[in-house]
């Protein structure tokens, strides 16, 4: 693993140690160093928990009796037993009670320039106007409710009012077409759906509603549709069952009722390989708190913040971002559009309007940004900008160091963030008290007892393992909607009383962990086990190469050998020599066993819309194999360029 083995590039300033939120707390309750504060917080998550709900000022209507009961088992645990909550309360009400009504809450610009401003006083009015709505029409707890809507202030006010009044969100991504939206509503037996007239993307728009009718033919439980007019595309509303958004307004105070801790808020849908998508299952002590949490102690984040992320209400960090900012009391920015329309410079110069402090990125958006140039982010200082985040995929090397030069300036750290949907956030990151090393996570999550496991289930340290969980945190699903036998099968099976999270894992010996890839695409040639990552963060060393994809085909003298696929950058054209270059350069790099079979060039790479490289997609198309459930892709005519590679 040389190629990310590379020597720490960013370190704490004393002054950024001293105001952080982990020092505070390292301080108040007697702890001389952060290993000291991590180890006590995977053994004794009663004094953990404990602790955040009062420094960060959380509100409990009624106090939990147990932190923690696993009588039923690791997979079942049941966490603040016997308390009551609503994490719209304390993401609203206890900030406008404590005298900060008129702090900024949500700000959003669209990508056609348009702007809104909501203050907590001005949001709390928003979302209470919507929650006296949809009582008034009839929805209950525990309802499932759509939201297929863009990224816009209307989408964090549905999620907050449906919690508020007990039902259950089921945030869809916006640019699905009509059968994975068919799929979810039938699946979760949604009664009533929010949707949008559509949004504008590189200067047209996006039609939202016709994929919702079309969806709606075969969904015979969804009872109303609630309509925002995004786009402003003037709609005529055609069915007895159709109203607007404005309309269900109904404004008057609301004052939210209490839940228990395990009351549900969200069911949030995954792709799996085969099959249906799965639902992760969301409870009010469980995916708000755990987002709250992470930004806490990952991100620092303060009242004083501005945080955003690039994301969609139908990818975890949609959810996560409004409910772990708003519940911090931070400001949460919302942007509806492309990073590099109409210029690649967008996202720098909304960063210097905005005074946005916290970004959240993806080394996928990244790479597509480098294919412009520095210029654009070097012509912006963005000195509001004080923390990077990143999810969603492993690094590279090259647009890890891009953006720590370009982009942070060599000042800002990149808070790396991995963990899942299931999880309501983050196994692995960074905190801001220890330096960093390119594309590396240093730190498991506080609370989060995160190890690397051999085959045999033993603990590693140096070689290539499975990322597991060894003890249980509020975040983890409370099963898969009426799934239990598959919960239990994808995350309990492997190793007793441990969470397998399925991806590959190394820590090395200075602690700092790094993600690999999935454990589903590992391949194993000449019966040496290696990550995709490892070979594709080398092919993207070559200035000709922006991206890379590596998959495992069956081979009949090494088992499996490596086949990969590249991205071109701007200016470079594909050749057999190009091929031998980059073929060679594998070898040279990591040794001519591993080199690939073959390498292709392809216009782009399979990936999902919150910017994952669907690996298992490239290699079902390649080997003429079933795709699965390919719901999730955000570009599902690469699978046939893929295909026709085969053929050719």
């Amino acid at each position: 693993m040389q190629e990310l083995d590379l020597p720490i590039a960013w370190t704490p300033e004393e002054g950024l140690i001293a105001q952080a939120n982990l020092t505070a707390q390292m301080r108040k309750y007697g702890l001389d160093s952060y290993e000291a504060f991590l180890q006590r917080s995977f053994e004794d998550p009663d004094w953990f928990w404990r602790a955040f709900f009062e420094d960060i000022g959380f509100h409990w209507h009624t106090p939990y009796q147990q932190t923690l009961d696993l009588s039923a088992g690791k997979p079942w645990a049941k966490w603040f037993v016997g308390g009551r909550l609503n994490w719209t309360y304390n993401a609203l009400d206890r900030h406008v009670q404590a005298g900060n009504g008129e702090r900024l809450a949500l700000v959003w610009e669209g990508e056609e320039g348009a702007t809104r401003h909501y203050t907590y006083h001005q949001l709390l009015t928003e979302v209470n106007a919507l929650a006296r709505g949809l009582q008034s029409l009839g929805v209950q707890p525990g309802d499932r409710v759509g939201l297929f809507l863009p990224f816009t202030p209307e989408v964090a006010i549905a999620l907050l009012a449906l919690s508020r009044i007990g039902a259950i969100a089921l945030p869809l991504f916006s640019g699905f077409g009509p059968e994975p939206v068919q799929t979810r509503l039938q699946d979760a037996e949604a009664r009533w759906l929010f949707v949008a007239d559509g949004f504008p993307r590189r200067g047209k728009i996006v039609p939202m509603k016709e994929v919702a009718d079309a969806a709606l033919q075969a969904v015979e439980t969804v009872e109303r549709v609630i309509v925002v007019e995004r786009a402003g595309r003037g709609l005529t509303l055609n069915s007895p069952r159709e109203i607007r958004y404005t309309d269900l307004l109904q404004p008057g105070a609301f004052e939210p009722p209490a839940f228990d801790s395990d009351h549900p808020c969200m069911m949030i849908y995954t792709s799996g390989t085969t099959g249906k998508p799965k639902a992760a299952y969301h409870v009010h002590a469980g995916f708000p708190i755990k987002a709250a949490q992470d930004m806490y102690h990952l991100f620092d984040l303060k009242p004083s913040d501005t945080i955003s992320w690039l994301t969609d209400i139908g990818w975890m960090m949609g959810p996560w971002l409004i409910m772990g900012g708003l519940i911090l009391g931070a400001t949460v920015f919302m942007y509806d559009g492309s990073p590099d329309y109409p210029a690649p410079d967008r996202l720098w110069t909304l960063v210097e309007r905005h005074g946005i402090t916290v970004l959240g990125i993806t080394p996928t958006m990244i790479r597509a940004l480098m294919r412009e140039g520095e210029t654009y982010a070097d012509r912006h200082s963005m000195p509001s900008l004080r923390l990077l985040g990143s999810t969603g995929e492993p690094w590279n090397p090259e647009p890890w160091l891009w953006t720590f030069e370009h982009v942070g300036k060599r000042r800002v750290p990149i808070i790396n963030y991995s963990g899942g949907t299931e999880i309501s956030g983050g196994i692995l990151g960074c905190v801001v008290l220890r330096p960093l090393k390119p594309c590396s996570f240093n730190t498991a999550v506080p609370g989060v007892d995160a190890c690397v496991f051999n085959e045999q289930g033993i603990p590693v340290q140096g070689e290539v393992g499975y990322l597991v969980v060894r003890n249980v945190n509020p975040g983890m699903t409370r099963s898969f909607w009426r799934d239990p036998d598959r919960y239990l099968q994808t995350y309990w099976s492997r190793w007793e009383g441990v969470w397998d999270h399925g991806d590959l894992c190394l820590l090395d010996a200075d602690g700092y962990w790094y993600i690999l890839g999935r454990a589903d695409d590992t391949l194993k040639i000449a019966g040496k086990r290696v990550g995709p990552a490892e070979i594709e963060s080398v092919l993207v060393e070559h200035p000709a190469v922006v991206e890379a994809g590596v998959i495992g085909v069956p081979d009949e003298i090494k088992g499996q050998a490596a086949v990969a696929f590249v991205v071109l950058k701007p200016g470079y054209e594909w050749s057999d020599t190009l091929a031998q270059e980059l073929l060679q350069l594998v070898a040279r790099r990591i040794g001519k066993p591993l080199m690939p079979k073959a390498v292709h060039a392809v216009s782009e790479l399979p990936k999902t819309r919150n910017a994952k490289i669907m690996r298992r997609v490239i290699r079902a198309a390649y080997l003429g194999e079933p795709t699965g459930d390919l719901s999730a892709l955000e570009n599902p005519h690469s699978v046939q360029i893929i295909r026709q590679l085969r053929q050719g």
